[in-house]
């Protein structure tokens, strides 16, 4: 199959193939080397174009009933799953991911068109009694208004469908800017809804220098609210931006999740389950599980256990058959990995497995296990975002609570104990988003997905996640 042709929608109409008016960027596969395409930049006058079109997009999509909504997303969920082997595919070729994990997440995608499709249906106000006789109070909620997005690279459809549905599913129009590493998926969602019947101005998606594309789209008055997913210092950066014109934000941003394993777990459940978990895509996951504590009594068996898991684990290109875990997004990432091993190692921590780059064509490193690794370690205090698992032993609930939450970020947590006191103190404790007690499962359509603290703030997903592309407005009357 063919990548996708990677062009910039604004008003309806495709634009930049082969380059933009602002210039373009090679998009490399991962696995290979190979040049897929080119992302094309926008100009000045084209993020212009974006913003009018999105003006005008808004007051066409929030004058469409919610059912003629619903019904567009629902053609778009229709399409893609027609189309789901090609996006998988291109997502996998500009990612890295398996192309198991790559369905998988087209197949969230569309789920989530169908979920906020449907609740956008049901955006009910209230009826508030009056205080004084013959008169009518009542509250009700009306999209936001034009939405700014812009998210990262590890989940090409995911991160770029929260927005889009949330906002389409509330009435608002979107200027999106997708990351330029992994254009092609965002693009086949586009066309999708293209397809499917969406009115020109409603969705637009530009491409560009992120700081120069942020900084122009933040400083219009006409995108009246900021969805960002990413790191911590972009996220802050970028509410800095959209506070002169004081733009609500939803910041969905980075995480270094714990999981506390305590010795009456069904061990070699947990070890399964989340070793499987912490080598998604690589380790590149806002929610992967990066300190791992361990009661120590489990200890010795956990860290043998997960090293298997890490061991057992088929590398390669995400295209090849019974590949289990791709590539890292860039040769950048090659670094960053050996800088977290060799402070690691200076700090006394064990490496059981892995640590090394695999071949010498792609970005790919091993699977690796450190056990014994202390707290004042890099990879316990700052997210890796790679195959990397450090393994702590801990005494008792007192002790872990306090590691676990030591840290700035508070996205998401894990759990495992068969106990439902120390499951109920855990949940109750954890300084985070979300909490996962003997299962990894936190994101979903229909639940919220966000953090604290640094993690950011506001969710997507779930009725809160379309709420957060609403407004309240309070209507009282009287003699009519």
């Amino acid at each position: 199959m063919a990548y996708e042709t990677i062009e910039m929608l604004i008003d309806g109409a495709w634009r930049g193939k082969d380059g933009g008016d602002g210039g373009g960027e090679d998009i490399i596969n991962p696995a290979t080397g190979e040049v897929l395409g080119v992302c094309p930049h926008a100009s000045a006058a084209e993020l212009d174009m974006a913003l009018a079109a999105a003006e005008k997009g808004f007051e066409i999509w929030r004058n469409t009933s919610p059912l003629a909504r619903q019904k567009v997303m629902e053609g778009a969920a229709r399409i893609l799953e027609d189309r789901i082997d090609a996006v998988a595919e291109t997502l996998t070729r500009e990612q890295g991911k398996p192309f198991g994990e790559s369905k998988l997440e087209v197949g969230f995608v569309i789920d989530m068109f169908r979920w906020y499709g449907e609740e956008g249906k049901r955006v009910y106000g209230r009826i508030v009694p009056s205080r004084v006789p013959g008169a009518r109070q009542m509250v009700v909620r009306e999209p936001v208004g034009p939405v700014a997005a812009f998210v990262a690279w590890n989940f090409p459809g995911t991160n770029v469908i929260r927005k889009i549905s949330g906002a389409l599913g509330a009435g608002c129009s979107i200027i999106i800017k997708p990351s330029e590493e992994t254009p092609g998926t965002a693009v086949a969602i586009a066309r999708a809804l293209q397809d499917a019947g969406l009115p020109d101005g409603v969705l637009n998606m530009v491409f560009g220098v992120p700081d120069t594309v942020s900084r122009h789209l933040l400083a219009s008055p006409v995108c009246k609210k900021l969805s960002f997913t990413g790191s911590v210092p972009v996220g802050k950066h970028l509410q800095k931006l959209a506070a002169d014109t004081l733009k609500r934000c939803t910041m969905e941003l980075g995480g270094h999740a714990p999981v506390v394993v305590f010795d009456d777990a069904d061990v070699e459940k947990a070890v399964k389950t989340m070793g499987g978990f912490k080598f998604r895509n690589a380790g590149q996951v806002c929610i992967s599980p990066t300190r791992f504590f361990v009661q120590e009594k489990v200890y010795p068996h956990f860290v043998e256990g997960l090293t298997e898991v890490a061991k057992s684990l088929k590398v390669g290109n995400g295209m090849d058959k019974g590949v289990e875990m791709g590539p890292l997004i860039a040769e950048r990432r090659i670094e960053v990995m050996e800088t977290f091993l060799n402070d690691a190692r200076e700090h006394g921590a064990r490496i059981t497995t892995g640590a090394e780059r695999i071949g010498n064509v792609g970005s790919f490193f091993a699977p690796t296990v450190l056990s014994d690794v202390p707290d004042d370690a890099m990879i316990m205090n700052e997210e890796p975002f790679g195959p990397l698992a450090p393994v702590a032993p801990f005494k008792g609930i007192d002790d872990v609570l306090e590691r676990a939450n030591a840290l700035s970020f508070g996205l998401a947590s894990y759990v495992w104990t068969s106990n439902g006191a120390t499951a109920r103190a855990m949940s109750d404790g954890l300084n985070s988003g979300m909490v996962g007690v003997n299962n990894p499962a936190v994101s979903t359509p229909e639940t919220p997905f966000g953090g604290v603290n640094e993690s950011g703030y506001g969710s997507e997903g779930g009725i809160e996640g379309l709420e957060a592309y609403q407004r309240v407005k309070f209507v009282t009357e009287v003699g009519v």
